[in-house]
C-alpha cells in the first residue's frame, strides 16, 4: 500500500476519503485503533493508504484539492510497485 497522508486531523481524513471515493480509488485508514493505546489524545497519526497502482492518480487528486503539503514524500519503491 502507498502511504498517501499521515495526519491527526479527522476532518482531513474524512475529506481525503471522500475525494478517493468520488474518484473510485479505494483507500484505507490505518492506525485508527491506536487511539485505544494512546488514551484518545491523538498523538499517533492515522495513515491514509491507497493501492500503489493508483498512487499517482490519488496524489494528483490531493494536489488538485490544494492539499499538496499534506502528502507523504514519494519514494522509488512506490513508483515501481
Amino acid at each position: 500500500m502507498h502511504d498517501l497522508i499521515r495526519t491527526n486531523d479527522p476532518v482531513l481524513i474524512s475529506f481525503v476519503e471522500s475525494l478517493m471515493r468520488d474518484a473510485g480509488i479505494g483507500c484505507m485508514v490505518a492506525d485508527n485503533g491506536m487511539s485505544i493505546l494512546e488514551g484518545s489524545v491523538g498523538v499517533i497519526p492515522r495513515r491514509i493508504l491507497v493501492d500503489p497502482g493508483m498512487a499517482s492518480q490519488a496524489r494528483r487528486i490531493v494536489i488538485d484539492a490544494g492539499l499538496e503539503e499534506e502528502l507523504r514524500p514519494w519514494n522509488d519503491r512506490d513508483a515501481n510497485a
